[in-house]
């Protein structure tokens, strides 16, 4: 029998484990199934690391009952076995042959058409004439898993109005998908049972806020579509969750405990949160929250995530659970014309997928040059390469001469240098203040750590 054979064997005894352990997780208390997995759990750095890990899997845990068998079997595998467990070997033969570890996962833009015109979209400014064809999509997805990519993100635009994408969800049944979306196709496509067969698809619906908060951005009945959308999803055993623009306006809004309460009570397993960022459609700088109200939304969002039954995830206060800033290491994003971008806000790129493989873009002098550059931070409470250390990403852009690939986004480097510098030093003080209290104490950081290779670090 060849290595190959014992190595498939091996590897379909651990998937058939998470499967049982997703079909009767019931039967097994939190206690027990936090100490089964406290190895993964202690090797994380620093506390809020561990706190947002646990959280992962004790609402997984109190999800399955409510599951399709699909979903609760795809989640368990797709995520927890094959890209938590099964993908280490795969990550470590990337190391020894390229010099660094793949991504965890990548962001594909399959179309960035979308019916709805809201003010200040991050992706509004892109061009929406052509999407990327469906053989590209495939076969980035296939290259990605033989590095141990089992997470793809697709956002856009608006990802369902693509009526193939359903296929891309058929056929690469160990991965799995999350979708950024705007909820207004769920009940016209009919979404909801054919989600909850596939098993591999968790949607996350954007909302602003309350209805007031969402109609104004989004448009009148906005809201109201995106809870009918949750009810279908709930009732055929989907997972789901929300993704949220924080801006200065909303900010206390949506980092409150009423309204996290508000989409507990409407079954969402996950609570996205992005700031806003003054790119695509209309930017304004004025819109961005300011330095004390993101250290604040932080804050309250540690607190809630202990004990709270959402997975909340905020994407620019969580740089110490994933290891600072994340683009070109742990993930990267690819636009519907094939441009690969290092992060889907900062939309520079200089390489095109439809061109080069994967490996030959992560290898890019870009991605390289940004991966040596988050090394020199180490505050990773400001590690964004846009709004903490925009110098940084202005060196980077015209070292690479690299290209905005949205019409206007070359401002970031350019008339915006000034305001984002200042902002930068604004809530560098506070996030430096924050750093040496809570992170550089012995009390708050595991030394002399041994993490996972699978873990997002990503060294």
């Amino acid at each position: 029998m060849s290595m190959n054979s014992v190595r498939d064997i091996k590897d379909s005894f651990y998937r058939q484990t998470f499967k049982y352990l997703a079909n009767f997780s019931n039967h097994i208390s939190d206690e027990k199934l936090i100490s089964s997995l406290s190895p993964y759990i202690n090797a994380i750095q620093y506390e809020e690391g561990r706190d947002f890990l646990k959280s992962i899997i004790l609402n997984s845990k109190r999800f399955f009952p409510k599951c399709s068998k699909p979903v609760r079997e795809k989640m368990a595998v797709n995520l927890f076995c094959n890209l938590g467990f099964l993908s280490t070997k795969r990550r470590e033969d990337f190391l020894k042959r390229e010099g660094f570890y793949p991504p965890l996962l990548m962001v594909i833009s399959p179309t960035m058409r979308c019916n709805l015109q809201c003010y200040g979209c991050y992706s509004g400014n892109y061009s929406k004439e052509n999407d990327l064809p469906f053989d590209v999509i495939d076969r980035v997805i296939t290259e990605g898993k033989r590095y141990g990519i089992y997470f793809v993100v697709i956002s856009g635009g608006e990802p369902f109005l693509r009526d193939d994408i359903l296929d891309i969800f058929e056929k690469h049944p160990d991965v799995y998908f999350q979708v950024y979306n705007n909820g207004s196709m769920i009940l016209k496509k009919d979404l909801p049972s054919k989600l909850s067969k596939l098993g591999n698809v968790l949607p996350c619906i954007s909302v602003e806020g309350f209805e007031k908060e969402t109609d104004r951005r989004r448009g009148k009945g906005t809201f109201n579509n995106i809870l009918d959308a949750m009810s279908a999803l709930k009732d055929a055993g989907c997972l789901y969750g929300i993704s949220v623009t924080t801006t200065r306006e909303n900010n206390e809004l949506v980092s409150s405990e009423e309204f996290v309460d508000f989409w507990i009570e409407k079954g969402c397993f996950i609570a996205w949160y992005f700031s806003y960022m003054p790119i695509g459609r209309c930017p304004s700088l004025d819109l961005m929250p300011t330095a004390r109200q993101r250290m604040e939304r932080r804050e309250r969002i540690m607190e809630m995530r202990k004990r709270k039954p959402i997975v909340l995830a905020d994407f620019w206060n969580d740089g110490p659970s994933v290891g600072g800033c994340i683009s070109a290491r742990v993930y990267f994003h690819i636009n519907s014309n094939g441009d690969v971008e290092p992060c889907v806000f900062s939309q520079f790129a200089v390489d095109n997928i439809k061109e080069k493989t994967l490996v030959e873009v992560l290898k890019s002098d870009f991605f390289k040059a940004i991966r040596e550059k988050q090394e020199g931070i180490t505050n990773r409470l400001k590690p964004c390469l846009i709004i903490d250390n925009p110098n940084v990403l202005r060196e980077v852009v015209h070292s690479c001469n690299a290209k905005a690939t949205q019409d206007g986004g070359e401002a970031l480097v350019t008339d915006m240098a000034p305001e984002l510098d200042k902002y930068a030093e604004e809530f560098g003080k506070i996030a430096d203040e924050v750093w040496r209290r809570d992170y550089l104490s012995k009390e708050n950081i595991r030394e002399s750590i041994q993490e996972p290779q699978h873990s997002v670090s990503g060294n």
